[in-house]
């Protein structure tokens, strides 16, 4: 079989669309005849994130990633994270000419600005940099893809996402929660923006699904919100299904897989018109994008459960898998390393 490495930064047990996203695709790849492996974290000792305990960092070498390459073989690399894993892969990659491709899968520049002072354009700057060299930088969105070029990325490609539909499907459930329910699952920090959810003045149950460094304050805040901490598999398909419109207040995630495990379940999107729902819905009638969220909320319960189904039925891992291993295994020889030390932007001109 055709073998593609993936080196990866984000890795079990985490629980992330980042995560869920590489390995559905490399379920799926098998099927067409394509091996996905991955260097992973778990090969290494690992540390806590600062301000996010949950998370933990891989602490890797060089030699032993030289190592773990040179046993996997692989006929393509990618690197799926701009992590300690990432950057030392793409050492790898560049000290002996050999060709790789990346994906972005995460809007640092606005987390980074969340939790520090660090100006949004120094890590702009910084992911650039790291990208240069890649033969392809895959985008879930074609929203995504645009804003990557004008901010001076290049070999830009799509690489949209799939649901599983067999686990994420219509199917009778109860919460025995006051009606209508709100829904919103995912990661509980601050980037995911889950006060403007809290906030609005809705009927029924508002309901959180997910963990993080937030949950605590956030339910001390907001005693009338249900908290259900992280749910997987089985149980957390109850809970879409028993659900009556999927809240998605996040303004910076790139693409957003829950959106369309809500969708799939039959449930109705609501969400601010922003990269990421904007893509996966467009001008489907299966939500409601709106700057005024909770008028989205409301107007939401007017979708129609079987349109959802119909809409989520065309987005498929199979279909997924097939671009990126296209993408992965699209790639010329790589050109000798020379692009100089330090996040240096190719054009003055992308500042930010």
């Amino acid at each position: 079989m055709t073998h593609i490495l993936v080196a990866t930064d984000a890795w079990h047990p985490q629980v992330n669309g980042v995560v869920r996203t590489l390995t559905a695709t490399a379920e799926a790849a098998r099927g067409i005849g394509v091996e996905v492996s991955f260097l992973t974290p778990q090969s290494f000792r690992t540390f806590a994130m600062p301000s996010y305990p949950d998370l933990r960092l891989a602490l890797p070498y060089p030699a032993k990633i030289a190592r773990l390459i040179a046993a996997a073989k692989p006929d393509s690399i990618h690197i799926a994270t701009e992590g300690p894993i990432g950057l030392l892969v793409r050492r790898y990659c560049r000290k002996r000419g050999l060709p790789f491709t990346t994906s972005f899968h995460t809007r640092f520049p606005e987390y980074v600005s969340a939790r520090s002072s660090v100006p949004e354009s120094w890590v702009w700057r910084a992911l650039r940099w790291f990208h240069r060299p890649s033969q392809a930088v895959m985008a879930a969105t074609p929203a995504l893809a645009a804003e990557l070029r004008l901010r001076g990325f290049r070999n830009v490609v799509l690489w949209s996402r799939g649901v599983d539909t067999s686990l994420f499907h219509p199917r009778s459930a109860d919460l025995c929660l006051p009606m209508p329910v709100f829904l919103c699952v995912g990661r509980v920090a601050i980037e995911k923006n889950l006060e403007a959810f809290l906030d609005l003045d809705l009927p029924g149950t508002k309901l959180v699904v997910g963990d993080g460094p937030a949950r605590m304050a956030l339910e001390r805040k907001y005693p009338d919100a249900v908290f259900l901490g992280a749910r997987h598999g089985e149980e957390l398909a109850e809970i879409y299904a028993a659900s009556d419109i999927f809240v998605f207040p996040s303004k910076t995630d790139t693409f957003g897989l829950v959106l369309l495990e809500a969708l799939a379940s039959g449930v109705p999107v609501a969400a601010f018109p922003v990269t990421g729902p904007r893509d996966v819905i467009g001008s489907a009638p299966v939500g409601v994008l709106d700057e005024d969220l909770r008028a989205a909320c409301l107007e939401a319960l007017q979708i129609s459960r079987e349109d959802c189904v119909e809409f989520a039925a065309a987005h498929t891992w199979q279909g997924s898998a097939r671009v990126f291993v296209e993408h992965a295994l699209n790639v010329r020889p790589a050109a000798p390393e020379g692009e100089g030390a330090g996040f240096v932007a190719e054009d003055p001109h992308f500042a930010a």
